[in-house]
């Protein structure tokens, strides 16, 4: 099989590289990585369960305060109000909650809230960072009324207790929404101070303050010399629209007319004072607005009474001049009916035309109520003029006398009727009612605050930290993962010589590496001899001997694209499961800058290739032997040199590998990667094989496919690939990413 694939390898090396084939990743692929990172996830859902246990202790809590208001469809009956229905508009909307929702958050009745509560200045006390507020709670619930002493003596905070109320503060507009600080002194006396620190006025609680342009009066204050509170009066659009934003207002129930409101804040006496004034501001406007139809009718009627008084006057004035005048004292019998009809007549058009004026004030000529009175005014004038025809067959001074005394009764009884409207429109307005009353209080809850709540803080900070460390580890599976399939490295004409399983054993002794050489080598090979890696590399060993019989030397070279591929770890169990067939082995670390096989052979890396290059140690001093392992030597890569590069191409360093290649049966030389320097370029001139391992889920296709036309166009011939740390996961495909390669200082070296 190895032959085979050797055979293979050497058809394509000209060949141009294959395009890489993509990769579907489906819901096994998915589940798999999300299993392999199930630590990662548990403790992001862990981390962010603590935050939100953590942001239950620390947060302000808001208490939430409720009222409900009814609102009838149709407001009530009141004399002098309510006309017949044939003189009124449509009838009321039987869906006036909605209307009436809009009216409970509109700016007259919220600004009669904030100008009686105050809630265009904003006061807010320092608090120190992090736990401040909740150490103030803590205290302000134990000892109601006190003032906490500063901790640590730091009395610029405040520690609970502190209260600051204000009656007034004016401030010019330049000062509008701009926090100002007030510093609080001895008894009582504070001191204002701009965003700038500069001084604005000093005052006194109880007392009015005024200075440049600034008036302030402090009802209260209550803290400790030095405590510090921020001062804002806000703009009154702003705050409004904030305060209409944090209202909820909902019918309960279609068409009901039950209106909830809700509103939450830190202080649970402010919240229900807010919702007190809003509920009550509410009603007084809809009682005001029942009542404003009948205070305006009683000043249009109040407004005639001085003229209709002054013609029923001059009529009466004028009567008596004309009885006088022709010596005749009354209409005579037979023409009484005549006079009844037109007083009649006359006084029904008088009223119509009050009731007429009054509509035009309020609604346009083509509103049916308006268009009905003036048909009843036409119809009264057509019946007048008819019995006008009558009256004229009448004698002259009968007609002089009918019109006068006519005149005089039909004013009479407009002025009585008018009389008699203003005291109704008067009770009217008085006892009006509106059509909306509170039903349910304003009340809060103080044993029960409406946020935060445990079990959905915690169970939104749970879900979130799953979702968030899901989200986290098929994000980085997408953009960091590398080839998973060894068919996507044969397709770069890569032959797969072995696939090495991932060790969990190898991964505690690499992290053991380092800390301390006399513990001894940390070989995978001789610590655990049965892991399944070592089974893969004795695989690659059993390869590796038949492909040596067409090389032209003994040296082989392990090489890699990127660090971190293991490319160490299969150099050096590989030296260990050759040499145990009996070869003799040596193993070379020809990473000079950065290479650590002396930590897993245990030893130091000073006196090794560098100095054996360089001509200042012999070659028995450089080689050592490895314990535990017969017929294995190393040589370590000696102390870290300014130029690696350099030492590598000098002949002595081919010198050496010509001499070491006669006295071992292989030679395994691990190098540094290709994709970083170009170390392992000047070493495969001179090796006769040469194999790059590949990492599992790490290398792209990309860079490997570029780590190879690097090699194989400064003529170092890649027989093949090892596939290192493989897991049982899906494939992916990515982009190709720089790998930045540094020398280790020269004193972390060993």
């Amino acid at each position: 099989m190895a032959t085979h694939l050797i055979t293979r390898t050497e058809s394509h090396v000209h060949a141009a590289t294959p395009i890489a084939r993509d990769d579907d990743i489906d819901l096994p692929t998915m589940v798999t990585t999300l299993t392999d990172n199930k630590r990662l996830i548990l403790f992001g859902t862990a981390l962010f369960l603590l935050f939100g246990a953590a942001y239950l202790i620390v947060a302000t809590p808001k208490y939430e305060a409720s009222a409900v208001v009814q609102v009838e469809a149709r407001p009530p009956t009141v004399p002098g109000v309510n006309n017949p229905s044939n003189l009124q508009g449509p009838p009321a909307d039987p869906a006036a909650a909605s209307t009436e929702m809009q009216l409970l958050t509109s700016r007259r009745v919220l600004g009669e809230a904030v100008q009686k509560l105050g809630l265009d200045v904003r006061v807010e006390p320092a608090r120190f960072p992090l736990f401040g507020d909740f150490v103030a709670r803590q205290f302000q619930g134990a000892n109601p009324g006190q003032v906490s002493s500063p901790w640590f003596g730091l009395s610029r905070y405040g520690w609970g207790g502190e209260k600051v109320e204000v009656a007034r503060l004016e401030v010019p507009d330049e000062l509008i929404d701009v926090p100002m600080q007030l510093v609080a002194g001895q008894n009582g006396h504070y001191t204002l101070y701009d965003a700038n620190g500069n001084e604005l006025l000093q005052g006194r609680a109880g007392t009015t303050a005024a200075a440049g342009g600034v008036i302030a009066d402090i009802r209260t204050l209550r803290a400790n010399p030095g405590m510090r509170f921020t001062v804002t009066k806000l703009n009154s659009l702003v705050i409004l629209d904030a305060l209409k934003g944090d209202i909820e207002v909902a019918e309960q129930g279609r068409s009901s007319g039950i209106i909830a409101l809700r509103y939450a804040n830190a202080d649970p006496i402010r919240a229900r004072q807010v919702l007190e004034q809003i509920t009550e501001s509410y009603v007084h406007q809809n009682v005001a607005r029942n009542s404003a139809e009948a205070a305006k009718r009683l000043k249009f009627v109040t407004e005639q009474l001085p003229n209709v008084r002054r013609q029923l006057a001059e009529a009466q004035a004028a009567l008596r001049e004309f009885q006088t005048r022709h010596q005749t004292l009354d209409v005579n019998v037979q023409n009484e009916a005549l006079l009844n009809q037109a007083v009649a007549l006359d006084t029904n058009i008088r009223q119509l035309r009050v009731q007429q004026a009054d509509l035009g004030s309020r609604y346009t000529p083509a509103h049916p109520a308006y268009r009905a009175v003036a048909q009843q005014i036409s119809q009264f004038e057509r019946e007048k003029g008819a019995l006008l025809a009558r009256l004229r067959q009448l004698p002259e001074t009968q007609q002089g006398l009918f019109r006068l005394t006519r005149d005089v009764e039909v004013i009479n009884q407009t002025y009585a009727n008018l009389l008699d409207q203003a005291q109704q429109l008067n009770i009217a307005r008085e006892s009006a009612v509106g059509n909306a009353r509170v039903i349910d209080p304003a009340a809060v809850r103080l044993d029960s605050p409406a946020w935060p709540k445990p079990l959905p803080v915690l169970a939104g900070a749970a879900l979130l930290g799953a979702m968030l460390s899901v989200a986290f580890v098929l994000v980085r599976q997408m953009f960091r993962r590398g080839i998973e399939d060894p068919a996507d490295v044969e397709l770069l004409g890569l032959p797969v010589y072995a696939s090495i399983p991932f060790s969990e054993k190898g991964r505690e002794l690499a992290l053991q590496s380092g800390r301390n050489f006399r513990d001894g080598q940390r070989l995978l090979a001789l610590r655990a001899p049965t892991d399944l890696a070592m089974e893969a590399l004795r695989t690659l060993r059993t390869s590796l001997h038949f492909a040596r019989l067409k090389t032209k030397n003994n040296l082989l070279m392990i090489a890699a694209p990127s660090p971190g591929v293991g490319k160490t770890f299969v150099c050096a169990n590989l030296a260990v499961t050759i040499a145990q067939t009996g070869q003799r082995v040596l193993l070379v670390d020809a990473d000079m800058r950065r290479g650590t096989l002396h930590d897993a052979v245990g030893v130091r890396s000073e006196g090794g290739l560098s100095e054996l290059i360089a001509g200042q140690i012999p070659l028995d001093e450089a080689i050592r032997r490895v314990p535990g392992a017969d017929n294995l030597s190393f040589i370590s890569r000696g102390a870290t040199p300014p130029n690696p590069s350099e030492l590598l191409m000098h002949d002595r360093f081919r010198e050496l590998l010509q001499r070491l290649s006669g006295e071992y049966d292989i030679i395994i030389i691990d190098t540094p990667p290709v994709l970083a320097v170009t170390d392992a370029i000047v070493i495969g001139h001179h090796v006769g094989s040469c194999l790059m391992v590949v990492r599992w889920g790490l290398n792209q296709q990309r860079e490997i496919a570029l780590a190879k036309q690097r090699l194989e166009q400064n003529g170092v011939e890649v027989k093949g690939a090892i596939f290192n740390g493989v897991q049982k996961r899906g494939a992916g495909h990515y982009t190709y990413s720089y790998y930045e390669y540094h020398s280790l200082p020269a004193q972390a070296s060993r």
